[in-house]
């Protein structure tokens, strides 16, 4: 089963049970794969999703929720940022989960000894092997760190 179908046959089971706040998150996700579909049409593209496409706008959609959340708390606004991490759980439910930090050093000290040195051939690698898996701001951040 596709991911899009997936969040789909969600949307329906949280319209049966009665999960309001569930079925909220879903639709509003669902309305954002419509409009990327949309996009997609709109460059000459076929306007069919992959589980790529979507996992990139989940990953969009939880980083904006990761950043509110954490705005939130500096501006001691606690109970929006509970809301907030909870339609990041609801959205964390359709990615790969996330990988170890330890993981991500070893494949790029593996990198590094074979050779490459460039911060963005770095960063490329490490996109394309943990694809989905791993955080931007952490991968760069331990580019950084390694290539010292």
């Amino acid at each position: 089963m596709m991911l899009s179908e997936r969040i789909a046959e969600e949307v329906k089971a949280a319209q049966k049970s009665g999960n309001g706040e569930r079925l909220g998150v879903l639709r509003f996700i669902s309305a954002q794969l419509q409009n990327r579909a949309i996009e997609k049409r709109g460059t000459g593209q076929s306007p069919q999703l992959t589980d790529a496409d979507v996992r990139e706008s989940l990953q969009k959609e939880a980083k904006k929720r990761r950043e509110a959340a954490e705005l939130f708390r500096k501006g001691g606004r606690e109970d929006l940022a509970s809301r907030e991490e909870a339609e990041l759980k609801i959205i964390e439910e359709f990615l790969p989960p996330p990988v170890e930090r330890s993981e991500v050093e070893k494949f790029v000290s593996e990198r590094i000894a074979a050779g490459i040195r460039d911060f963005g051939a770095l960063m490329k690698e490490v996109k394309v092997r943990f694809e989905g898996q791993v955080d931007g701001r952490m991968a760069s951040e331990i580019v950084k760190g390694k290539l010292g």
